[in-house]
């Protein structure tokens, strides 16, 4: 049982935004990527520049279930693994930015994909246990 989870978060190890990689993807964020490093999470030109590549985001969200964007209900509609994935995305990204803070992206998902206290508290937990936060 536990092994079932293994090879998934496994998989998703070797695979997790390989379609960044696309000819549908790649050129948009190649582009935009390096851009995205001098910026602040969640600040309106962070999302400017994403609004810039759109399409791009879109299709990779389509593809990717880790993105509370990928289901029509969103967060709500994720599992347990697909949380662990995009929790382990959102550490990874914080630190790509010159300024990136991984407990405030934590805390400013929870706005953004209208998950309540309870569940920001089991993320921050969950990357306390990992050693991910202090």
């Amino acid at each position: 049982m536990l092994g079932d989870v293994l090879r998934d978060l496994q998989d998703r190890t070797v695979n997790h935004d390989a379609s960044k990689f696309s000819e549908d993807e790649f050129d948009a964020f190649a582009a935009t990527t390096p851009k995205l490093r001098g910026l602040t999470y969640g600040s309106e030109e962070y999302r400017a520049a994403l609004r810039e590549i759109k399409p791009a985001v879109e299709l990779h969200y389509s593809r990717n279930r880790h993105h509370p964007e990928h289901f029509a209900g969103g967060f709500a509609d994720m599992t347990l693994v697909d949380i662990l994935e995009m929790l382990a995305d959102w550490k990874a990204a914080s630190e790509r930015h010159a300024d990136g803070d991984f407990a405030r992206s934590i805390e400013q998902n929870t706005k953004r994909f209208g998950y309540d206290e309870t569940i920001e508290a089991l993320l921050v937990r969950t990357a306390r246990y990992l050693e991910w936060l202090p």
